[in-house]
């Protein structure tokens, strides 16, 4: 099942959910992606996460000044995730990756969102969404589910839920190549990504492939 998801945090766009026919380019980078949205569920408080890329301009879409921007970025995950080889099957390098996962699952349930980039670098924490200048805002969302035969519903974003959701809708309506995890207190869990075939965003909820 976790497959499923690993495909889906890497191919957000033209395939459907299930039976992605191409492997996924970094394994190790969607294991991350996996292991922090289990811990971000598991926290039960609901909380956001945004993956950027370094060079993108994400920040047009974040309100400043950032009330708890890191500066310099928190590297450790980046730094466990360096870890090649054998060192990576030690028990030491596995707490090293739960306790570091779980320290950056918790800052998502702080009001706002966190930020990391694609490189494990976190960036801020506490932070509001806003519309980019001069964009418009994001009127509807596919939603789609894990499910055999399921078909992708378009929904208006007033449907989607709470704050939450609505501004991960709009920040990856405006940066595109971005995702954003989407935790509920209720133990729902939604991965937002632009689809560039349908010119629209997805959200996919996965809370079932976390269990």
């Amino acid at each position: 099942m976790r497959g499923v998801l690993i495909g889906l945090l890497l191919v957000a766009g033209c395939k459907q959910l299930l039976g992605f026919d191409e492997p996924p380019p970094s394994t190790s980078a969607v294991n991350v992606l996996v292991e922090l949205a289990v811990s971000m569920r598991a926290h039960g408080r609901g909380g956001s996460l945004l993956v950027v890329p370094v060079d993108s301009a994400w920040r047009e879409s974040i309100v400043h000044p950032m009330a708890y921007a890191v500066s310099p970025p928190f590297r450790e995950l980046a730094v466990v995730m360096g870890q090649t080889g054998e060192g990576r099957q030690t028990d030491i390098w596995k707490d090293a990756l739960r306790e570091t996962v779980e320290a950056i699952a918790g800052l998502t349930a702080i009001d706002g969102v966190a930020i990391m980039t694609e490189q494990y670098e976190l960036l801020a924490f506490g932070a509001k969404i806003q519309r980019r200048r001069g964009a418009a805002p994001v009127e509807s969302v596919t939603v789609t589910e894990p499910i055999e035969g399921g078909v992708p519903t378009v929904l208006n974003v007033a449907q989607l839920g709470g704050t939450r959701h609505l501004s991960a809708a709009q920040f990856v309506h405006d940066q595109r190549n971005a995702i954003a995890l989407v935790a509920s207190q209720d133990r729902r869990f939604t991965v937002f990504a632009w689809s560039p075939c349908e010119e629209s965003v997805h959200a996919h909820r996965v809370e079932s492939l976390l269990l």
